[in-house]
């Protein structure tokens, strides 16, 4: 069995067939699906689904690009939503210095405050860094973040870093791209880091991996994340679903 730790199933890109979405994850052997809602309207319909939906969990908070958006209020609201039983970390937050929508300074302002809500609500944090390593690492230390823990989502820094970061108390969480046919990186992370600090996602409806590229991502497809990674580091399929689920099951202690 997999748990897929990051996926978006409260994105537009399932609105015509999000049962059959379920069920093809379920067939695959996914028993656990884990929902980010980062922004107002996919925070809500993260709330809908991890109500409707048994194996649905969920995970809210604000993502960086749109942290210029992000109010007093809206960070009141995750804090009051994030006590439901079924809400298992906070995030997707950190830095992304790809896009230029939102300007660094308001980034790091509302990263700081969501590692210091989800310290304040006992839950792990779901780190999003893209092209800000330096800045991001150094935030999670400013701000004591292994009192909360959590994952580096999507995982794209070197492995300097990835030993950075699970000495902070964080696991590693590797997607679509490390099945990619001229991704290194992904594939030198996936066997340097200790199997108990790994973790499994799909990033779906994004990353999907190979031989599937190109098209919609679904959590079924983080089987083919899991058995590449098994591949990579020489260990069977079957050893390497049981350890990223019981990490997973460790970090989120689903009820």
């Amino acid at each position: 069995m997999l748990i897929d730790t990051h996926v978006h199933l409260n994105a537009d890109h399932y609105d015509a067939d999000l049962d059959e979405v379920i069920e093809r994850a379920r067939a695959a052997g996914v028993e656990k699906m884990v929902v980010v809602g980062f922004d107002r309207k996919t925070i809500e319909r993260t709330m809908k689904l991890i109500d409707e939906h048994e194996d649905v969990y969920g995970v809210i908070g604000w993502h960086p690009v749109d942290a210029v958006d992000c109010t007093e209020a809206d960070l009141e609201w995750i804090e009051a939503l994030s006590q439901h039983e079924k809400i298992v970390g906070i995030g997707e937050t950190g830095l992304d210095y790809h896009w230029d929508k939102s300007p660094k300074e308001i980034q790091k302002d509302i990263f700081r405050r969501q590692i210091a809500l989800a310290k304040r609500v006992k839950l792990p944090i779901i780190i999003h860094n893209r092209d800000s390593t330096a800045d991001c690492v150094e935030i999670l230390k400013e701000e004591a973040a292994y009192e909360a823990g959590g994952i580096m989502h999507a995982f794209s820094a070197d492995e300097r870093t990835a030993d950075e970061v699970i000495g902070m108390n964080f696991y590693i969480s590797l997607g679509g791209p490390v099945t990619f046919k001229n991704a290194q990186l992904p594939k030198d992370i996936a066997v340097h880091v200790p199997l108990n600090r790994l973790l499994v996602e799909t990033d779906a409806p994004f990353l999907t991996p190979h031989p599937y590229r190109g098209k919609r991502n679904e959590p079924a497809h983080v089987k083919l994340v899991a058995e590449k990674i098994a591949e990579l580091r020489g260990v069977s399929y079957e050893v390497l679903a049981q350890a990223t689920t019981e990490n997973a099951e460790a970090l989120f202690d689903f009820k």
